[in-house]
């Protein structure tokens, strides 16, 4: 048996990563080993923080320890979170990093750590090269990676990013499945949940609103498909909440007329409520300028939902052409072309190629490969 700290997001936080963090945690008790999560008092200063709030509404998890403990900001808790790690002495130290700001306090933590001479820090890299860049970005990453004894990935870009900065060992592996937001329902019910019609052609954009995640292309190609006699009928079913300023979105939907093609739910979307929004969809379109991975992927898989993603990062490689669904170029013409593809071929013809697909996306397969690069 093991002694494992994960350091990063987890409840009171929410989001991707704090979902991610709880899951990984329970695969390693699952596996015989004692684990604590150590999260963040304080994540990010309001300027950082695009959203409505950065904290959950649910219940606090009650089969995991997670200590609220770090303040991003204040180098005094940095040492004291640090000294503190250091003195329990835990085997392993599994460490997130998706932003180069966290670098100077996970940085400082990680130095205080490995005065033990004996926790091995293991840092799960989902971000390298941020998508939205700042000053200090190479100075924050290059103090956060040299602490770090190994690293794990989940698309071969990430890697690449990576070996620009450090030679140390490193595995790439897929994004396991978020299989903790229940079980498949009906796409009847699930609509009916939602308040949304059962014979309406559905497709989805989920998760937050940014830049690169290109939802202004798709609301481009769904004019495109709105002047087609045969696909005016498709509905965009927006689920997520933004991350910058709405108005250029709201502005570009007045000013394509497609109102009437959209379904927006451009709130956060609790996790106890995601399976609907999965479930109610045909497909699942992931229009990105640009990507890492993604953890909508991993998502659509848990469900069995067929794809429809741009040729950018890691996004081809976790979707395989006419199998999980279709890869397209990030522009409104091949977009708006791939859906009307899509639903030419309809789901079942995915479905065998998802299922199949979908074994790959274990947590067991990232707890032995932290296990193996920590020995």
């Amino acid at each position: 048996m093991q002694k494992v700290i994960i350091i990063g997001p987890a409840f009171p936080l929410r989001g991707g990563l704090a979902s991610f963090d709880e899951r990984l945690a329970r695969a390693f008790q699952q596996e015989g080993h004692e684990t604590i999560i150590y999260t963040f008092s304080l994540q990010y200063p309001g300027f950082l923080f695009p959203g409505t709030t950065q904290y959950s509404s649910g219940e606090k998890p009650k089969d995991i320890q997670i200590n609220v403990r770090i303040n991003s900001i204040n180098p005094l808790n940095w040492l004291s979170v640090g000294r503190e790690l250091k003195k329990s002495k835990p085997d392993i130290v599994v460490v997130r990093f998706w932003l180069p700001f966290m670098g100077p306090a996970l940085g400082t933590i990680l130095r205080i750590i490995k005065k033990n001479k004996h926790s091995k820090i293991m840092a799960i890299t989902d971000n390298v090269i941020p998508h939205e860049k700042r000053p200090g970005d190479t100075q924050f990453t290059k103090y956060f990676l040299k602490p770090v004894d190994a690293f794990i990935t989940m698309s071969e870009k990430v890697m690449k990013d990576l070996r620009t900065f450090t030679n140390k060992p490193a595995s790439c592996i897929v994004h396991p499945l978020y299989d903790n937001f229940g079980d498949s329902i009906s796409k009847e019910d699930a609509r009916k949940n939602l308040g949304l019609l059962p014979d309406e052609k559905i497709i989805l954009f989920f998760g937050f609103i940014r830049k690169y995640k290109g939802l202004d292309i798709l609301l481009e190609a769904m004019k495109i498909l709105q002047d087609d006699p045969e696909s005016k009928h498709i509905k965009l079913l927006i689920a997520g909440e933004f991350y910058e300023d709405e108005k250029p979105y709201k502005d570009l939907i007045d000013k394509l007329d497609i109102a009437p093609q959209l379904i927006l739910k451009t709130s956060f979307i609790p996790d106890e409520e995601v399976k609907y929004y999965l479930c109610a969809a045909d497909f699942v379109i992931q229009p990105y300028r640009n990507a890492t991975q993604s953890g909508v992927t991993p998502l659509a898989y848990h469900f069995e939902k067929p794809m429809l993603v741009t040729n950018v990062g890691g996004l081809p490689d976790m979707v395989p052409d006419y199998q999980s669904g279709l890869v397209t170029a990030p522009n409104a013409q091949s977009i708006a072309e791939k859906i009307k593809e899509l639903y030419t071929l309809g789901e079942n013809f995915f479905l065998p190629h998802l299922r199949d697909e979908k074994k790959k996306y274990s947590w067991e397969i990232l707890v032995e490969t932290i296990l193996g690069l920590a020995h």
